[in-house]
């Protein structure tokens, strides 16, 4: 077995180079930036007024002012400014060069074509030309664009960008003993559900799944499936790739041209991990009990899609202080599902007595995998561990 860090760097070596798309700003959300154009704009392209209110010299307070003219947004004020004057400005108009301050006009009295200040403001309220971007300003590519991201492109005049195209994931469920949710069950049969969580991580992670089939555990359905495979970015098989006589993946994929690279890792849950090279496809070979396959979906599946598009692999760790005692840990490492709690510096991660690696139940109500190294000595409470949050 090898441990958990050189299985995910074994697994993030299997990352193609990203390959590129140019898309318009509307459909760009959640993608994975590859290059965007410099502005060739300022923003703001002139002072502008923060507050509604009005334009006027610090010199010239309190007043009283009179009031020569007014600007509002796209509406500047045209005329010619002098001591002893004001403006009626309102958000996002531009300043005249002559008045140095906006005052709200909350802070004024007006009386006619007459206004005084009488409560200055300690803030000035005139954004400064430039303050927000200035021309050949250009968003660093390797992040997934947000809704802010978006909108400071759409400022910046770029109405496409390039991304990465997303990776396509076949997602091949395995066992005799499965089928599709809405079927009613015979005595051993169980309904499966990996697929479709491993189908939702892959989403998560900026992916396109494609849900293949059930393959029964022979050679002919695996042969089958794998064949339906071919295309994708990445195949991800769920279940066969334990030690079992009937664990077929292990078995038969090296004779479809399947190079291992590793089988099992020192980590709970989640052992009997597969990885490797099909032909030029990267697979992964997820444990069948759920809470494994979906652990190592989030451990290894979604770090090796994210790397295929030029970000972040992640996940990030978090630091929290344990909610209560936990005995010495075994000779792998450990992921224990936990919920959080609030603490006065660092969260309070409090783990389920239950960790059983089928029990999805508990695993939908965590909110944090809490990492025990291996071998990792008795701990009492306050002490502090590292954890993966997870998404609701």
């Amino acid at each position: 077995m090898i441990t958990v860090a050189e299985a995910r760097a074994r697994v993030l070596a299997l990352a193609s180079a990203p390959r590129a798309e140019t898309i318009g700003l509307e459909a760009a959300y959640g993608r994975a930036l590859l290059d965007a154009p410099p502005t060739a704009l300022t923003n703001p392209p002139f002072d502008s007024a923060a507050m509604d209110g009005y334009a006027l010299r610090d010199a010239d307070l309190p007043g009283p002012l009179t009031i020569i003219g007014e600007a509002a947004a796209g509406h500047p004020w045209h005329g010619t400014p002098r001591p002893g004057t004001a403006i009626r400005i309102f958000t996002g108009a531009p300043v005249p060069a002559f008045y140095d301050r906006v005052e709200m006009q909350e802070n004024t009295i007006r009386d006619g074509d007459r206004v005084t200040v009488i409560n200055p403001s300690t803030e000035r309220h005139i954004r400064p030309r430039g303050s927000d971007f200035v021309a050949g300003h250009r968003l660093a590519p390797g992040r997934r664009l947000s809704a802010a991201d978006i909108g400071l492109l759409a400022a910046m005049n770029i109405p496409r960008v390039q991304v990465a195209r997303r990776p396509v994931v076949a997602i091949l469920p395995t066992g005799d003993e499965l089928l599709q949710p809405g079927a009613t069950p015979r005595q051993g049969q169980i309904i499966a559900s990996n697929h479709l969580a491993i189908a939702a991580l892959a989403t998560q992670a900026g992916a396109q799944p494609r849900l293949l089939p059930i393959a029964g555990d022979t050679a002919s359905d695996l042969q089958e499936g794998l064949n339906a495979a071919q295309g994708a970015d990445l195949l991800v098989t769920i279940g066969g790739a334990s030690v079992g006589d009937r664990d077929m993946i292990a078995k038969i994929a090296p004779d479809q041209g399947f190079k291992r690279d590793f089988h099992k890792i020192s980590m709970r849950p989640g052992k009997p991990l597969l990885s490797g090279m099909l032909g030029t496809m990267p697979l992964l070979g997820l444990p069948g009990n759920p809470v494994s396959a979906i652990i190592c979906g989030i451990l290894f599946m979604q770090p090796l899609l994210r790397a295929m598009q030029g970000i972040n692999p992640g996940p990030k760790r978090h630091r929290a202080r344990l909610a209560r005692a936990l005995p010495p840990e075994g000779s792998r490492e450990h992921y224990l599902r936990a919920i959080l709690k609030p603490g006065e510096d660092l969260p309070r991660a409090d783990p389920f007595e239950r960790q059983d690696s089928a029990l999805l139940s508990v695993l939908s109500s965590a909110e944090a995998l809490l990492v025990r190294p291996a071998g990792d000595p008795a701990r009492e409470a306050g002490e502090i561990l590292d954890y993966i949050p997870l998404d609701p």
